[in-house]
């Protein structure tokens, strides 16, 4: 028999990127007095993790608790990137409701639709955050209608359409019923929350059940798995068994518990139904586990996740400067190996597979962001390893066979200045327009563009607006093939030798196009130095320097004006990347190489790959 737990909600904050969700929650840290005023002010404190405070956005979800007039709130923070979606489906899978955030003068945007889409599926009561409602140019009734709008349009039910609305100053931790009406703090929003999120059913009769939702990992406790525990109580050294999504059973004991509590977890010695709880004691858990007494006979259904769309090759560093700046023994192909199963644990969006070679691995994921998000964390834990371009996904009808592709639903918000851009840069990777609006100077441009057409579009998009616009993109579906899209339409400028750059070399390179380094990069044959400003590659030797005979000579060689280098981040790294090249990722530096290195062989392989062309055409 179930019923429900009062003294306990459990919700989750979804929002678009930047709209200030992880503030909000800062804001509701503190007034319940989770630490001194005095403490981590103007801190997010959520976003722990340095690629997220560096980036600004949530990448992994996180859990924390606050007590209010003797009712507990667990509180779980999400993304709101649709590359993260895989973190977004287990958090909503332990909550009963959720804090819909609105930016009071962006109204709901992309990625609100993609996590608001979930939590009205899973049925979830919503609550209506209007946000910074203090910006000059907010507007907040509007907000309210697109809001209210956008569950009409994701098919919500009549309950869960007429929902209650807050309005809320996060930084300054204010909330009011009336947006010209706002208290001093956060008490309305709190009222509500205890009012319209209902608490958790659970079967407190039943033998204890929960789903692993969420893994993290204790230096002294092992592996660590989340999940709200469903049914009966958990206790601290009870006998469990670990229910696989595939039905295999393992027994085991708790060794841990715990429960989340203001920013920390707080070791208890058993927990209810209802509660959101942390607990040890296998040496291998997954995400979509279920832990239960032994009397359990079969497990909770598991998380569906969506497929992933995008694919890299991950291998060990091959280039002759391996070993140099990576960990000690962290560059073999079982480290490399470990390391990505590893990720697959808790990344349930990811995919890693073995190769026909020892030291290479496809390793498939959401997006571009979310396949750089991991680059990234490696290379900052010491690793070092190449990666090949990124490429999408194909699938097949299985009615007709038809070879379809991954479409993405992409948003773009721009000056009205800069229509002509966006179109021509879209409709180029075979784009095709299905809304256009403007308002106060600012175009809102809505596409559907296949994935193929989006891999490099990011950066190139930033330039092309001067880092003025924002573009956002979710997954829509598979369709027919959309034709051909030109790829990179300039070639790379290779170096000729192994050596240091020099001043003199590098003025002959820059007449040839862009470089990515400056006078005194090491560099080694077969590694780019730059973009050429026509089709085509240019080996080029950039470690060449001028025989001096005289002193005016040497005069004339030290008036060299070098154009300062492009500086490349990682996502642009990816993006320039063309079929016949890698990229050496180390931990303290970034190479575009070529697969072929020695120019000689390089030469060789274009010319056979010529010839079997040529062949083919011929025969067909």
């Amino acid at each position: 028999m179930t019923h429900i737990r009062d003294d306990i909600r459990n919700i989750a904050i979804i929002a678009h990127v930047d709209h200030g969700k992880t503030t909000l929650v800062d804001g509701m840290l503190k007034q319940s007095k989770v630490f001194r005023d005095s403490a981590v002010v103007g801190q997010c404190i959520l976003d722990s993790n340095a690629l997220e405070r560096e980036r600004g956005i949530t990448i992994l979800s996180k859990n924390t608790a606050i007590t209010w007039n003797g009712i507990k709130i667990n509180i779980v923070d999400t993304p709101g990137h649709a590359d993260f979606g895989g973190e977004v489906e287990r958090v909503l899978n332990m909550v009963d409701g959720a804090l819909l955030l609105v930016d009071a003068a962006e109204g709901p945007m992309p990625q609100t639709r993609f996590v608001l889409r979930k939590a009205l599926t899973l049925g979830l009561r919503v609550i209506v955050v209007v946000n910074k409602i203090e910006r000059p140019n907010a507007r907040v009734h509007d907000a309210l209608n697109e809001t209210f709008d956008l569950f009409i349009e994701l098919g919500a039910s009549d309950e869960q359409s007429d929902f209650p609305v807050i309005y809320t100053i996060g930084l300054e931790g204010r909330a009011g019923f009336d947006p010209n009406d706002m208290q001093d703090d956060l008490v309305p929003l709190f009222e509500t929350i205890l009012k319209e999120i209902p608490g958790p059913q659970i079967a407190p009769d039943q033998p204890a059940s929960l789903l692993v939702t969420t893994l993290d990992y204790d230096n002294y406790k092992g592996q660590i798995g989340v999940g709200r525990l469903r049914s009966g109580v958990l206790r601290k050294g009870m006998d469990v068994v670990r229910i696989t999504p595939a039905g295999e059973r393992v027994t085991g004991k708790v060794e841990y518990l715990f429960t989340h509590h203001n920013l920390s977890r707080q070791e208890v010695a058993e927990v209810e139904a209802g509660d959101i709880v942390a607990f040890s004691g296998f040496d291998e858990l997954r995400i979509s586990d279920t832990i239960a007494d032994p009397a359990v006979s079969e497990g909770l259904p598991p998380i569906s996740i969506e497929e992933p769309t995008v694919r890299m090759t991950f291998g060990v560093n091959t280039s002759p400067y391996a070993g140099r700046e990576g960990r000690s023994g962290w560059g073999t192909s079982r480290r490399l190996r470990q390391r990505l199963y590893e990720e697959t644990r808790q990344n349930v969006a990811l995919r890693v597979e073995d190769t026909d070679q020892a030291d290479r691995f496809v390793v498939s994921g959401r997006g571009e962001l979310h396949l750089a998000i991991l680059i990234e964390t490696m290379r900052r834990e010491g690793y070092e390893f190449e990666v090949s371009k990124p490429e999408v996904i194909y699938s097949e009808d299985p009615m007709t066979g038809e070879l379809l592709e991954p479409f993405e639903e992409v948003h773009v918000e721009v000056a009205e200045g800069m229509i002509g851009t966006v179109v021509e840069l879209l409709g180029a990777r075979r784009g095709q327009m299905i809304d256009m609006s403007s308002e106060n100077g600012t175009a809102y441009l809505q596409y559907l563009v296949p994935t193929r057409g989006l891999l490099g579009f990011r950066s190139r998009f930033l330039t092309a607006t001067s880092g003025m616009g924002q573009v956002h993109s979710l997954f829509h579906g598979y369709s027919p093939l959309a034709g051909t899209i030109q790829g990179r339409q300039f070639g790379s400028l290779v170096a000729f030798e192994t050596g240091v750059a020099v001043a003199y070399g590098l003025d002959n390179a820059q007449l040839r196009g862009s470089l990515f380094i400056g006078p005194g990069t090491e560099i080694y044959e077969g590694m780019v130095v730059g973009e050429h400003i026509r089709p085509g590659d240019l080996p080029i030797n950039v470690c060449k320097t001028k025989h001096l005979t005289n002193h005016r000579a040497k005069m004339e060689n030290e008036r060299i004006m070098l154009t300062p280098p492009r500086v490349m981040s990682l996502d642009d790294c990816i993006d320039f990347l063309a079929e016949d090249e890698l990229l050496e990722v180390t931990p303290q530096s970034l190479r575009i190489r070529k697969r072929i290195l020695k120019n000689e062989l390089r030469q060789k392989d274009r010319k056979a790959r010529e010839k079997l062309i040529e062949a083919m055409e011929m025969a067909s």
